[in-house]
């Protein structure tokens, strides 16, 4: 998992950092789930000693700031959708922490403790960790715990019954059971407070006033744990205004709209670049273009185009501007459509901020004009009238394009009428009309549209696909993760296919981000496909905390013969059965030296099941050393000591696999003979058969 954004953009977690998070999650895992002293435990704190120790050779410090569902670490905000960082966001967010701070000279037993203690659930404590003082937060010499605001998080414990008219009283007057006010009054707390044990009191209007909010944040110097702590709330407040509506988001829309408009654009940047990379950014900027102020919309739009390295025409921003000041019009209609269209050109807008340059010149020139019309709310359907269907197929019959066509094929598609349009393209003469109306259809947006159509309309989706090429892997892959049903991300798997060798490297980009369910059916797509050659190694999923991923990396490794021994013993040291399972059918056939040595051990192993046992003798049976077949005899005779002659040992399932073991892979050895022999004039059956159908072998 060295990656956590998307190909291409700058702001990447480092493969170390990333490394670093995972094993940090999985420590508190094993500490919650195991007694100390557990021997998994050594192991987990040594690993993760190591880690911290080379990531502070290069840096004094290391913090790690904490949101609801995200972590954030030098500037890069973990995608929400993977479930081990988002476990830990979490666990942290519980316990009220709102940072960690890591410092060179770290030693292995105050992580040791450390993990201890932040281990145990929240639940059962007297209260969060959080809320204690620096007694705890602050006992080793090397770790520091910040709370979520730098001191505890008191609000009121109810609302009053009267709720006051003016927004900002809202906002004081709300309770604990409101999470807006929560959200507000932790920021200005973060904000505001400069070192643990500082007071900002409740009472205090001025201590959530939103200019002195800014103020704060403008004039404190950089510093990870603060920033860090800053933009965790800011994350989390522009995911609470979305689509939310009522009096008390309307405060707190007033109030983050304030502080944003009252920030310079250097720290409007600060805040986006802690935000991680240009896909978290366009969350972010998206989440708040759909509940902020318009003035603040267009604030942010420009700074974050600026710090992801995007352009927006002049004319652009003559047009959005114009709809934020039609937004703010006395006349409901045009105040609600304006707000309306601003927020909807503003998502459109960044969704297409892979492109270097979104406005091409003829673009810029359509939207110049726009920008200089007066704002005009028309039904165009109402314009055109005529059938969309035979508008296409005379504009195909005479080569005519122009804005009906474009509006009649959107109109077909829009209707789900796809298919249609797609046989007239296929029946067209005019090879270059039908590649410029292709191109017109087959975007990101239309596929998208497609596959949250019901029914689902694979035939359209097959023939679109391939025609997109890498530009469907990303929309597809972004369903895959919405999707709630297998039989669904079957189909999604088989459009994948369509895309070709271009998918596979935006499918490795994405699999550390996605849920674990999804991450096996994509290994296996491009295990299915060597000859993409996107670099994908399976090796690398060999330790994925989930044992279906790992069992599907195994079953790859095992079908290439330079990978098949490794993977054989791989499969046999893990502690998901169905995967030792999957190893030992594997070893059935010329098992490995270093796995025949692992076999030998768990064979005397009593504290492991019978029959796995058994399945290993078998497995061990087909390794091609001198000594194999004296050690499968052992397990088979006995030397009476009253009669001094051999004898067959009592039978179990290890006995019968070793005795099976002889007859399929040793028959012709001498020591072998005299085994077989016993077990041939036997009155048991079972011990008659265990020899009785295997072939010989040298």
């Amino acid at each position: 998992m060295a990656r956590l954004s998307t190909a291409g953009q700058s702001a990447a977690l480092s493969k170390e950092l990333a490394d670093f998070l995972i094993e940090f999650s999985i420590g508190l895992h094993k500490n919650a789930i195991y007694p100390p002293g557990h021997p998994l435990l050594q192991g987990t704190s040594a690993e993760l000693s190591r880690r911290l120790e080379a990531l502070l050779k290069d840096r004094q410090t290391l913090s790690l700031g904490v949101a609801r569902h995200q972590l954030i670490i030098e500037g890069v905000a973990t995608e929400e959708n993977n479930p081990v960082l988002r476990e830990l966001a979490s666990r942290l967010h519980r316990h009220h922490l709102g940072a960690v701070k890591f410092t060179q000279g770290i030693s292995e037993d105050e992580l040791i403790h450390m993990l201890a203690t932040v281990s145990v659930d929240s639940g059962r404590l007297p209260r969060p960790l959080g809320m204690e003082g620096p007694e705890v937060l602050a006992q080793w010499a090397h770790i520091r715990l910040f709370p979520m605001t730098f001191q505890q998080l008191q609000l009121l414990d109810e609302a009053p019954s009267d709720t006051p008219e003016d927004p900002d009283d809202q906002i004081r007057a709300a309770g604990a059971g409101n999470r807006s006010a929560q959200l507000w009054i932790g920021l200005a707390r973060a904000a505001l407070v400069k070192q643990l044990g500082d007071k900002v009191s409740d009472d205090d209007a001025e201590s959530v006033d939103p200019k002195l909010v800014a103020k704060a944040i403008e004039e404190t110097k950089r510093d990870t744990a603060y920033d860090q702590v800053v933009v965790g709330y800011m994350l989390q407040i522009a995911e609470e205004l979305k689509g939310k509506s009522g009096k008390e988001s309307a405060a707190l829309k007033k109030r983050v709209s304030s502080l944003l408009g009252t920030l310079t654009p250097e720290a409007r940047k600060r805040i986006l670049e802690m935000g991680g990379n240009m896909r978290q950014r366009k969350k972010f900027v998206a989440d708040a273009a759909q509940g902020m102020a318009a003035d603040a919309v267009m604030a942010l739009v420009r700074d974050a185009a600026e710090t992801s390295g995007q352009a927006i025409s002049h004319s652009m921003v003559r047009m959005l501007n114009k709809m934020a000041a039609n937004a703010e019009s006395e006349s409901d209609r045009v105040r609600t459509q304006a707000d309306g269209a601003l927020r909807e050109q503003v998502q459109q807008l960044i969704a297409g901020w892979e492109l270097e340059d979104p406005n091409p010149d003829g673009y810029r020139v359509a939207l110049e004009k726009l920008s200089a019309r007066q704002a005009r709310f028309t039904n165009v359907d109402n314009l055109y009238p005529i059938e969309p269907e035979r508008l296409i197929e005379m504009g195909l019959e005479i080569e005519t394009l122009g804005d009906q066509m474009w509006r009649s094929a959107d109109m077909l598609a829009g209707r789900g009428e796809i298919v249609p349009l797609l046989n007239m393209l296929d029946a067209a003469k005019s090879s270059w009309m039908r590649e410029a109306i292709w191109r017109h259809i087959a975007t990101p947006t239309r596929l998208r549209e497609l596959l949250t159509t019901d029914p689902f309309p694979m035939a359209a989706l097959s023939r679109l696909v391939p025609q997109m090429g890498i530009g469907a892997a990303e929309p597809l892959l972004d369903a895959m993760d919405e999707a709630t049903d297998d039989k669904t991300n079957e189909r999604y798997i088989e459009l994948l296919q369509l895309v070709g060798p271009v998918a596979g490297p935006v499918i490795l980009d994405r699999l550390p981000g996605l849920r674990w369910s999804l991450v096996r059916p994509l290994l296996a797509l491009l295990g299915r496909n060597p000859e993409w050659n996107s670099g994908y190694d399976p090796a690398q999923w060999l330790t994925h905390p989930d044992a279906l991923v790992r069992r599907e990396a195994l079953r790859q490794q095992l079908r290439a013969p330079e990978t098949r021994e490794l993977a054989i013993v791989r499969a046999l040291a893990d502690a998901d059965e169905a995967t030792l399972r999957l190893g030992l059918g594997a070893a059935m056939t010329n098992c490995p030296r270093d796995a025949a040595a692992m076999l030998r051990v768990r064979a005397e192993d009593e504290t492991i099941n019978e029959d796995l046992r058994a399945l290993g003798v078998r497995a061990l049976a087909s390794h091609r050393a001198a000594d194999t077949a004296a050690w499968l005899a052992e397990r088979v005779v006995r030397t009476s000591k009253l009669l001094k002659r051999p004898t067959l040992a009592s039978k179990s399932p290890v006995m019968l696999a070793a005795l099976e073991g002889l007859a399929t892979h040793w028959r012709n050895d001498k020591t072998a003979k005299d085994a077989i022999a016993l077990a041939a004039s036997s009155n048991d059956p079972e011990i008659r058969g265990a020899i009785a159908t295997r072939g010989s072998a040298t």
